[in-house]
């Protein structure tokens, strides 16, 4: 038996708009509310799920509940027994767990995987939740005199770019502008409702303050709350289940997943001679055009990335070699990453507009990736889409992951 494809065949995304802690929400209900929704979207019953994967990167921390691979199965009878795993790799989580579920589709063990990924962050003050987040950092040897572990980190890339081939602050705002404007389309990013002047993308100390050096209000992504989930088949389910293959569905076609040493400094020494500033991001990247025989970033339709801050997104647009190393802000000057740009990226709003509940980000990027390649996108459709990469990152780069979704026959 040769290798099986993994096929996307629907998915749904919980409102990242909404605070669950003040509508009274629990994980119970966040998780029964994906485990329905994206079956019913993808039409099957959960009689037929034979695994289950859950990304979550911080359940302990902020609600206390550990064990969330036992969560699907507390919400909906017909999972019980069936064997599910919650995965952790902080803002990769939601990655990982489509990663198993995609080694076990592939590997011919099941032919229908649900994989979900969730995170609750409300239950605690903006102080006490960076705190929690820095968890990903190598904790005591970096970060001494960050007062927010992850916007300090992500000022220090800032600065290594600025170091490396200059780097003005105008353009990585503009990053979080062209996605809060996309977001506002979104009907379940966090932001859409948000309201801004176009002082909110600035320097100006009073709309936008410093949060962390160089790094801005707007520029950094909000605590969420929030679930989304992916069905994700083999071909012999599609072969033995012709009405869902007549459906719309996504093929993965490629991947790429690396892992590097927890410390950005020791990432960052590690690079010093080479063209990129991260080049296993970039290895994580090419690793999945390889593997979907795709030449370059041109072969794409759009990208969903991950923009944590606007600076992970500026690091994203050089190292997918939308420009050359350095050159990100020619893409963003030039209104290439609009959505009827070039190469749109994020037209869901990403992580800045659309919201960044952790573990479940790297689900929703492919469930986003699946509507844009599907036409089912909505207002933020780019038009004629067919293959879309996204890029999932966890700490600062230890975790990468990439995937590449085409249409499918």
């Amino acid at each position: 038996m040769g290798v099986s494809s993994s096929w996307v065949i629907g998915g749904h995304q919980t409102d990242f708009a909404r605070n669950t802690v003040r509508d009274g929400v629990d994980f119970a209900e966040l998780f029964a509310q994906a485990v329905h929704g994206t079956l019913g979207a993808a039409a099957i019953s959960p009689a037929d799920v034979q695994v289950v994967h859950v990304g979550n990167a911080f359940g302990q921390l902020f609600t206390g509940q550990g064990q969330l691979g036992g969560m699907p199965a507390t919400v909906e009878p017909a999972l019980w027994g069936v064997p599910a795993v919650r995965h952790e790799a902080a803002c990769a989580s939601g990655s990982m767990a489509l990663m198993a579920a995609m080694a076990e589709i592939e590997a011919g063990r099941y032919d229908v995987a649900l994989v979900l990924g969730a995170e609750i962050e409300k239950t605690v003050g903006g102080d006490l939740g960076a705190q929690h987040l820095g968890a990903a950092a190598w904790i005591g040897h970096e970060g001494h005199d960050a007062t927010f572990m992850w916007p300090y980190m992500f000022d220090r890339l800032a600065d290594e770019y600025d170091r490396r081939y200059g780097l003005d602050d105008r353009y990585v705002h503009a990053i979080a502008e062209l996605n809060v404007r996309n977001a506002k389309v979104n009907p379940n990013a966090q932001t859409r409702d948000w309201k801004y002047t176009a002082e909110s993308f600035t320097d100006d100390d009073v709309v936008n303050p410093s949060v962390e050096g160089r790094v801005r209000r707007t520029d950094c992504s909000a605590m969420t709350d929030g679930a989304a989930g992916i069905v994700v088949v083999s071909d012999r389910y599609l072969a033995a289940h012709p009405d869902v293959s007549a459906r719309p569905k996504a093929q993965i076609l490629g991947w790429g997943h690396r892992t590097v040493g927890l410390p950005l400094q020791q990432k960052l020494d590690r690079s010093r001679e080479d063209e990129y500033v991260l080049p296993h991001l970039r290895g994580t990247i090419t690793d999945a055009f390889a593997r979907a025989g795709i030449a370059d970033v041109d072969q794409l339709d759009a990208i969903e990335t991950h923009d944590c801050f606007s600076m992970s997104e500026y690091a994203a647009i050089d190292h997918f070699g939308i420009t050359g190393p350095g050159d990100s802000w020619k893409a963003v000057d030039s209104g290439d990453l609009e959505i009827d740009g070039r190469i749109p990226v994020n037209p869901s709003g990403g992580l800045i507009g659309g919201g960044h509940p952790v573990g479940a980000t790297g689900v929703r990027m492919v469930l986003d990736a699946y509507k844009q390649v599907t036409d089912q996108a909505g207002a933020y459709q780019v038009p004629g889409a067919k293959t879309v990469a996204t890029l999932n990152i966890g700490g600062s780069t230890t975790t990468c992951a990439s995937f590449v979704v085409g249409a499918g026959a």
